[in-house]
């Protein structure tokens, strides 16, 4: 059994604005972790997790692919940790939306039926709306360098 989580956000930005804080390897750990991505389909990167002593969190390495990359509208990579966690998938699809864009996000194919899925997937919707919090401070930040 597998399971997404689904987000929609709205930024008054345009969609190449949003675009460089979710293609942009220095932009991304800003919001996201540490990183060596590279905007370009067949592209091998990991994200660095940090470790939390205080709640026992020793880190982890989160090994991707970019499977699809159409700027600015579109981006998908793997997302492997490990567990109830192998070769699921996030998708960032941006959509114009006036001045503005739509952020349609979606990580998908959790195994809800391995002993930790529905643990591990609860663990990474709670990390993801955290994370999409700070991508529209990123955004907000990238934008107003701008001008």
């Amino acid at each position: 059994m597998n399971d997404a989580i689904h987000r929609e956000i709205q930024f008054p930005q345009p969609r190449e604005q949003v675009w460089r804080a979710i293609a942009d390897r220095i932009a991304l750990a800003e919001w996201m972790y540490p990183n060596d991505f590279e905007p370009r389909v067949g592209h091998h990167f990991t994200f660095r997790v940090p470790p939390k002593p205080e709640i026992g969190f020793d880190g982890l390495i989160v090994s991707c692919e970019v499977l699809e990359c159409e700027p600015p509208s579109r981006l998908v990579f793997s997302w492997t940790v490990g567990g109830p966690v192998v070769n699921t998938q996030v998708c960032f699809r941006l959509e114009p939306d006036g001045v503005g864009t739509r952020l349609i996000f979606e990580h998908s194919g959790f195994d809800l039926s391995h002993p930790w899925g529905d643990r591990a997937f609860e663990g990474a919707g709670f990390g993801w709306a955290k994370m999409i919090g700070q991508l529209v401070a990123v955004v907000a930040r990238l934008a107003a360098d701008r001008k």
